[in-house]
């Protein structure tokens, strides 16, 4: 597997979403949920309708277990990642079985090449040069993440590392460099 990047440019993560939205809805969510949570893409892929949507409406958290299949995982549907689900839930009918990034051609999910052949060519669209891949996604959630003040504690619970350095190595980022940080209580 070759080494991929995250996405550090808020303003090419923006232009990625609207080329994907004049495509397709399902790609744009893909989009926006990789980069709001930091799902693996196999986990993205085997989603169900059910497991973000409880009948009546976007649920807060989505449950997986982990790679053992012991315990369980919450991620939270931040209200990007639940925009974006009501708007596809709104263009199609739906069943609470179906994918819930489900392929034009049958009722199986999409395939890790599709995925990354969608991912990939909007990033090129755009004119992101470096490697990017569907890590790229995963790895733009905790680049931004830490960035916004998430603790790395956090995230190298998030990635299953079992150091801070590793996590930061992940990410693309420097330990060594300087960033100012804001601690804005705001009271």
């Amino acid at each position: 597997m070759e080494y991929v990047e995250p996405i550090r440019d808020i303003e090419k993560i923006n232009a990625i979403k609207r080329i994907l939205k004049k495509s397709s809805q399902r790609d744009l969510l893909l989009f926006i949920f990789g980069i709001n949570t930091g799902i693996r893409v196999s986990e993205l892929l085997s989603l169900r309708i059910t497991d973000v949507w409880d009948g009546e409406k976007v649920k807060e958290f989505l449950y997986l277990k982990d790679s053992n299949g012991e315990e369980e995982r919450a991620f939270y549907l931040n209200d990007r990642v639940k925009w974006a689900l009501r708007i596809y839930f709104s263009q199609y009918d739906f069943k609470e079985t179906d994918y819930l990034f489900k392929s034009k051609k049958n009722d199986k999910p999409i395939s890790r090449q599709q995925a990354y052949r969608i991912i990939n060519a909007a990033a090129k669209e755009v004119g992101i040069k470096g490697k990017i891949g569907m890590h790229t996604l995963r790895k733009t959630f905790g680049y931004h993440a830490y960035r916004k003040g998430i603790a790395i504690s956090i995230l190298m619970k998030i990635y299953s590392h079992q150091s801070a350095s590793e996590t930061l190595r992940y990410l693309g980022i420097d330990k060594n460099e300087k960033r100012l940080i804001k601690v804005d209580v705001n009271l």
